[in-house]
């Protein structure tokens, strides 16, 4: 089974939005105080929280007994969160500033921070666009929400599951959870090599190139921009720094998304799989220049990854991940690998056999051919 989200935009009433931003302050005020509870007891899981705080925000914040039970579900599957990422040393090693912050003092909830809402406190009439919410001014029904076509078949044929209610920007949106069952991976004749980068957000090995120098002139732009209103520090610059993260945040995840479409496209027309590089860590171990570092830390690679893994599974395409390890130095010609045949960023020329070839279109070729070793290892009879 394959879960994705579908985001609608709720268009409430002045009333209808009052009630929900007052739902909002008062089920992240309880979520802070069930979470001031849990650090001071050393108790994180849902069972024993709820033995201990469920009646007290029930009574004290006028919370429905679902609203409650969600609210202490929240705060358990926080430290949860935290606490994995601990473990996996995400947060840096013991004793060090990061991890103390984290550590030192209970999570905390913004006042309008997202909601869980499960099918005894929203329901959908998906047909004439509305839902009926459970506030704590009471059930507010008829709430119109919009959305596209696609979105509504997807809700229609597939919603299942808890949806979020969520506040940004002075907007309100519902994002459900769907199910949609999983599709049969078909056998690929072969794999097509994705290199992730810098200068070009992605190279396949059929020579496509995707996004170089004008998306990286619009990043530098925008970067620069930036950077000269963190400098004012006055009340207007901070305003529209906020307002330009969500359009730069927009515009990366639209660029990730034509990218994924096109890679796609280009695997479903010639029957491939889609070989990626398994980047865990990548920003810890790659060593560059300090331009380079800020453009490598400015892109989400991850992203594009799950976007290229989601769509690849709902067309049944095989996806592969392979250890990029030298495949920028690697000939993908005879195999020979050598730091000096990476003449500089864009030129690579074997140094054994004298095949040249983009620096990067090389690369994406040596993931191809790591694909299809690691697809017949891992699919052998």
């Amino acid at each position: 089974m394959m879960r994705l989200v579908v985001q609608v935009k709720l268009l409430p009433t002045p009333e209808q939005a009052a009630a929900l931003e007052a739902t909002l302050r008062a089920v992240n005020a309880a979520a802070c105080h069930v979470s001031a509870q849990a650090y001071d007891q050393q108790t994180f899981r849902n069972y024993d929280l709820r033995k201990h705080t469920y009646t007290q925000i029930k009574d004290e914040y006028g919370l429905a007994a679902q609203a409650a039970q969600h609210v202490i579900k929240k705060v358990a599957d926080a430290y949860a969160t935290l606490h994995a990422n601990l473990r996996a040393g995400n947060l840096g090693q013991e004793g060090s500033p990061r991890r103390t912050r984290a550590t030192s003092k209970p999570i905390t909830f913004r006042p309008d921070a997202a909601q869980p809402y499960d099918d005894r406190c929203l329901s959908w009439q998906i047909n004439v666009r509305t839902v009926s919410i459970w506030t704590v001014a009471g059930r507010v029904r008829n709430m119109a929400f919009t959305a596209s076509p696609d979105q509504i078949a997807m809700l229609s044929a597939h919603r299942k599951g808890e949806s979020d209610l969520l506040l940004r920007d002075g907007m309100w949106f519902l994002i459900a959870t769907c199910d949609l069952p999983d599709r049969p991976v078909t056998v690929p004749d072969g794999f097509l090599g994705v290199d992730l980068g810098i200068v070009n957000i992605a190279t396949t090995s059929t020579g496509s190139r995707h996004c170089g120098k004008g998306l990286n002139a619009v990043r530098h732009r925008r970067r620069e921009l930036r950077r000269r209103l963190q400098a004012k520090q006055t009340k207007s610059a901070k305003r529209l720094l906020k307002k330009r993260r969500r359009a730069e945040a927009r515009f990366a995840a639209n660029t990730n998304h034509v990218i994924a479409k096109q890679i796609m496209t280009e695997a479903e027309r010639t029957g491939n799989g889609i070989a990626l590089e398994d980047l865990q860590g990548i920003r810890d171990r790659v060593r560059l220049r300090k331009p380079q570092r800020v453009t490598l830390h400015s892109w989400s690679f991850h992203q594009l990854g799950s976007f290229l893994a989601y769509k690849a599974a709902r067309a049944g395409i095989a996806v592969i991940h392979v250890d990029p390890a030298y495949t920028s130095q690697q000939c993908s010609s005879c195999g020979h690998v050598d730091r000096n045949n990476r003449l500089d960023q864009a030129s690579f020329s074997c140094t054994s056999c004298g095949f040249a070839e983009h620096a990067d279109v090389n690369a994406a070729r040596n993931i191809a051919a790591r694909g299809v070793a690691g697809w017949a290892v891992s699919h052998a009879a």
